[in-house]
C-alpha cells in the first residue's frame, strides 16, 4: 500500500517589476504568459492588480522605473519554486518577490480588495 502525500494549498502574493522598455502590448503579453503558466499548473488566481509604472528606489539594470504587477493566488508550496524559476528566466522581469500569507495577511488582503471594489465591510 502506497501512501500519497497531499500537499496543502496555501495563499501567496507575488509582485514583479517589468522593464520600462516594453510597449503596452508586450506588457500585456508578459502578464498573460505568467497567468497562463499559473492556470496550466492548476493555481487559482484570487486577485491581480496592475499598479503601472513607478519610479524605483534605486536603479536596477540601469533602469529608473518599472511596471509593477501584483498577483494574489492559492497554490501548493512546490509550485512557488517553479514559478520563481520562470521569473528568473524571463529577461523582461527586473525584480520579483513572492511571499506566503498568514491568516492575518489573508484577512487584510480580503478587506483591501473589498475596499477597492467598493464593498462595505460590516464586521467593524
Amino acid at each position: 500500500m502506497e501512501i500519497k502525500f497531499i500537499e496543502p494549498i496555501r495563499m501567496y502574493e507575488s509582485t514583479y517589476i517589468l522593464t520600462p522598455d516594453l510597449s503596452e502590448e508586450e506588457i500585456n503579453q508578459t502578464i498573460a504568459k505568467f497567468n497562463s503558466y499559473m492556470e496550466n499548473a492548476g493555481v487559482k488566481i484570487i486577485n491581480q492588480e496592475k499598479w503601472g509604472f513607478k519610479k524605483l528606489a534605486y536603479p536596477i539594470q540601469k533602469k529608473q522605473s518599472g511596471y509593477y504587477v501584483f498577483t494574489e493566488f492559492q497554490a501548493p508550496a512546490s509550485f512557488v519554486k517553479k514559478f520563481e524559476q520562470e521569473y528568473r528566466y524571463d529577461v523582461r522581469i527586473l525584480r520579483y518577490l513572492t511571499v506566503k500569507l498568514d491568516k492575518f495577511a489573508v484577512a487584510y488582503n480580503e478587506r483591501r480588495r473589498n475596499k477597492l471594489n467598493g464593498v462595505i465591510d460590516s464586521s467593524n
